[in-house]
């Protein structure tokens, strides 16, 4: 059975996957799924402050150490593409499957702000503007959501290479909402590297929401609910 650590996007907590855990429980999978630091609801200003993509990724860490995890699928949606990918980077063979849920791919170097479009740039400006550290979300969503700590979307990755030795390594992309998202260059690159596997889901962002069985059915492995591109 796989140990599977579920990593939420920006604004969101462990509930954006309340649909999909029970249906990977279901089958009998051990699931993790977590709330960032500063998107928790006891979470002071300083704290959200101070929260970064390095902390963020030590959240996985310490999730990995306390339950004494040696061979995880990570799975990110959105921003916490970057989270799984600087996690599996520092796990020491931990890690054996990524899957980025319509989420960013990051090369060492890059930061969300960096691999996004001005859309969102935009966003995120736009909505850390009262505080300068704390990016509101945006408006008509879940009402959970809660500001989201801007260094985590500024602070560049630093990659090892270590990244390249997990086994599996999968792109989902949601086809829903080509008018926003940040994500098709990202799929052509990665339909084109033989070392990752991707699969198109046609949803919009929040895949998990709208189509929970499809995404639990592709977590297992199962790709009757979506078209899959192997490479």
């Amino acid at each position: 059975m796989a140990t599977f650590v579920l990593v939420p996007g920006a604004w969101k907590g462990s509930w954006s996957f309340e649909a999909v855990v029970p249906l990977l429980e279901r089958a009998g999978h051990t699931v993790h799924a977590l709330t960032l630091t500063g998107l928790r609801p006891d979470d002071d200003n300083a704290t959200v402050a101070t929260a970064n993509l390095d902390t963020h990724a030590d959240d996985v860490l310490r999730l990995l150490d306390r339950n004494h995890i040696t061979s995880a699928t990570l799975v990110g949606h959105s921003y916490a593409g970057m989270v799984i990918a600087a996690a599996a980077d520092r796990a020491g063979g931990r890690i054996s499957r990524l899957v980025h849920l319509d989420a960013y791919v990051p090369r060492d170097g890059e930061s969300c702000w960096s691999s996004t479009n001005e859309h969102f740039r935009q966003v995120f400006a736009g909505g850390a503007a009262a505080t300068g550290y704390a990016v509101r979300p945006p408006d008509g969503g879940d009402p959970r959501r809660r500001p989201h700590p801007l260094a985590s979307f500024l602070q560049t990755i630093r990659l090892t290479g270590t990244l390249a030795q997990v086994p599996r390594r999968e792109f989902v992309y949601c086809s829903g909402w080509e008018d926003r998202t940040p994500f098709a260059e990202l799929r052509t690159r990665l339909q084109a590297d033989p070392q990752w596997q991707v699969h198109d889901l046609p949803t919009g962002h929040d895949a998990m929401h709208e189509a929970p069985e499809a995404v639990a059915a592709l977590l297992l492995g199962d790709c009757i609910a979506a078209t899959s591109t192997h490479r």
